[in-house]
């Protein structure tokens, strides 16, 4: 971000005091300015911007993150309303990854941000993640491209904070951050585990880096007399089906609440922008009887990322 930058330039007779922009005043009280100007010069990748990426977005750029990389293949559709920052009815059709980018920039015209509209897989992996990201934020449905990320990033010693099941529960003060080794009363994060192992020979108790945002809460039942021909047996998204990724093939849509996939993305983010300039995460399971891991995550220095 290249104000704060510039601003960090002129102490104002304090060369140990950078500067801040007004519009990020209140972030600078918590994280202090040097914490700012850490955030300005960090970079985070978003796959994945729905009810949990698009608000994740939102925390990350109205914190003073000076880069992001924004990825989604869809377009906006009409039942995302309900739980996406970026989806109006004037704005279904619209790439989800445009619009976010055009709201990044309202928010401050600073910020570097490359979208792309876009499917994460195998093929596109190596060009998606060319810019190096600091942290990756992982808030992608399709299970196979989400393995995939997940394994790229450990690999590559990019910390990953992944979201799982956000549809299905009601209560947003259920939504935890934890090693995703550490998860309860979530069945995505059991399938992640162990397609983790058996596919890519990773064993999520053994590495550092990989957190898990997710809800302790029981997923709720769905309401047994609503009848709906959309999302599982009629496809409502604008040009229709996608070949990777197509809602008439899904055997059980969810229901989902914007209070809760909002609450799942500003968690990701704030967990991003703790690593970032050190602060470290509270990594204690909610639920009783998960069992911890063998060691606490290093701390980390200011402006440093842990090991």
């Amino acid at each position: 971000m290249a104000d704060v930058q510039a601003a960090s330039e002129h102490t104002g007779g304090n060369p140990t005091v950078p500067l801040v922009p007004r519009r990020f005043d209140r972030v600078a009280r918590l994280l202090g300015s040097r914490g700012l100007v850490t955030l300005a010069g960090s970079h985070v990748a978003v796959f994945g911007l729905g009810g949990v990426g698009s608000y994740a977005v939102e925390g990350l750029a109205r914190s003073g993150v000076g880069r992001l990389t924004l990825v989604d293949f869809d377009a906006v559709c009409i039942t995302n309303v309900n739980r996406q920052l970026h989806a109006f009815p004037a704005t279904v059709g619209r790439a989800k990854s445009e619009l976010m980018a055009e709201r990044v920039r309202a928010i401050d015209a600073h910020i570097v941000v490359e979208s792309f509209h876009e499917f994460y897989e195998e093929s596109t992996s190596e060009r998606l993640l060319a810019g190096r990201p600091d942290i990756v934020i992982d808030a992608i449905d399709n299970v196979t491209a989400k393995i995939h990320l997940l394994a790229t990033c450990v690999r590559r010693g990019i910390p990953v904070i992944s979201s799982l099941g956000a549809a299905a529960k009601l209560d947003p003060t259920r939504v935890r951050v934890v090693p995703l080794a550490d998860t309860a009363m979530d069945p995505l994060a059991r399938v992640v585990r162990k397609y983790l192992r058996r596919r890519h020979e990773i064993e999520c108790a053994d590495v550092d880096g990989l957190y898990a945002v997710y809800s302790d809460e029981e997923p709720a039942l769905a309401d047994p007399d609503y009848r709906t021909s959309l999302c599982g047996v009629e496809c409502a998204c604008p040009g229709g089906p996608h070949r990777r990724h197509s809602c008439e093939h899904r055997h059980v849509v969810h229901g989902s609440l914007v209070f809760v996939t909002a609450a799942f993305g500003m968690a990701a983010a704030a967990a991003a922008v703790k690593l970032l300039t050190g602060r470290g995460l509270s990594l204690i399971p909610a639920t009783p009887g998960l069992r911890r891991r063998r060691r606490p995550p290093p701390a980390a220095a200011p402006g440093s990322l842990p090991p």
